[in-house]
């Protein structure tokens, strides 16, 4: 085999190998949390049992609680693009959401379907990019952001213990330093013209390790232009996207206490204040995505943390209300999602009432302009 030769040949072999890897390492890991240590927490007959003895009223209370969360994440996005309905909200989220959710890695995926879906409608590549980095921005600020407000609350039932203390200040301190970033950022042109200029380095690194072409949207002066179009957004539309926000991840933690709740954990026995804790340190320890959904690594650190210390009737009530709170906020999203990109793809009437607009990048607030985009001729991403 000549030198030209092997690199042809060890490529796609390589290739292969990271991909085997990456879907063998999340399924390991799911496979140990729930068959290995998870039994020994509470066995799953006692879990069910706990699940069994749950009331009709507590059930329509999860149920609807569950609902509701879904609802505030379509809700974020609208606040973000006014100019979509409801249902292309609902359509992108749950789209987006349930490739996440499914695939190792799939959070690049993701990206890919909300993107197919929001050009479909007409939404610019500057504007998308917009919508992502807002999105992703405001999702990081109220992550680091909770462990400090749940600390807070938490200290009204007990003396939070170090462990939890010491994440609070960590995540403030990144609150605080991403919060002045972007806020110089946006303020200073000076500023943004040396992040600019550091993006592009980095790009050019990239690039060169990657052995491919930097990004074709990513010429020098495009954060510059994205400063610009981030303030007018923010400015007209910056509270409604911290409210929607931060609802939307509150209403979630809602449905870890209602699931509580249900099980028959009462307030003396396992106090709100905690349950708020547990959910955001483990959120923002989920903020990294080693596996899909943060499937296995979610159900023991919510578990660990509600259950350290109590009974064993207890524990097994505290692992029921855990399972439970991810099957009704992880499983719906998977075939609701499945169904919502089948029906953009082939029946986009369904979800689109106003198909040929979307607003520009100088009219946050819900200006609009006339779009070439065709809902039916979209593809999906591979």
């Amino acid at each position: 085999m000549s030198a030209d030769d092997r690199p042809v040949t060890a490529g796609p072999r390589a290739w292969r190998g990271r991909v085997i890897l990456r879907a063998a390492v999340p399924a390991i890991l799911i496979a140990a949390a729930f068959g290995l240590v998870l039994p020994r927490v509470a066995s799953y007959r006692a879990v069910w049992a706990s699940i069994d003895a749950m009331t009709w009223p507590y059930a329509l209370l999860v149920g609807t609680a569950a609902a509701a969360s879904m609802v505030t994440y379509w809700i974020t996005i609208r606040a973000v693009l006014p100019w979509i309905g409801l249902r292309q909200a609902a359509a992108v989220s749950l789209g987006s959401n349930a490739v996440a959710s499914t695939l190792p890695a799939g959070g690049a995926v993701a990206v890919g379907v909300s993107w197919a879906m929001l050009s479909s409608w007409g939404l610019s590549t500057a504007d998308y990019v917009l919508y992502t980095l807002v999105t992703g921005i405001w999702n990081l600020f109220t992550l680091t952001g909770l462990p400090f407000l749940a600390v807070m609350v938490m200290a009204t039932a007990g003396r939070p213990d170090a462990t939890m203390i010491i994440g609070a200040a960590v995540g403030l301190a990144l609150l605080a330093a991403m919060a002045g970033g972007l806020g110089l950022l946006l303020h200073s042109e000076a500023a943004a013209l040396r992040a600019d200029r550091m993006l592009q380095y980095g790009l050019a690194i990239a690039a060169r390790l990657a052995r491919r072409a930097p990004p074709a949207g990513a010429a020098a002066g495009s954060l510059p232009g994205f400063r610009d179009r981030a303030g007018a957004l923010l400015a007209a539309r910056g509270w409604r996207i911290t409210a929607a926000t931060v609802a939307s991840h509150l209403m979630l933690w809602l449905v870890l206490l209602a699931c509580l709740r249900a099980v028959s954990l009462s307030q003396a026995q396992l106090p709100w204040q905690t349950s708020l804790a547990a959910f955001a340190f483990i959120r923002l320890l989920t903020a990294m995505p080693i596996t899909p959904g943060g499937l296995g690594i979610t159900e023991l650190g919510l578990i660990g943390i509600l259950a350290g210390g109590a009974s064993h009737k207890a524990s097994a009530q505290a692992a029921a209300a855990v399972l439970m709170y991810r099957a009704v906020t992880y499983l719906p999203s998977i075939p609701l999602g499945v169904f919502a990109c089948l029906t953009w793809r082939y029946a986009p009437a369904l979800i689109s009432t106003s198909p040929h607009h979307s607003p520009t990048g100088s009219q946050p607030d819900g200006g609009r302009r006339s779009s070439q985009g065709s809902q039916a001729g979209a593809p999906m991403p591979g």
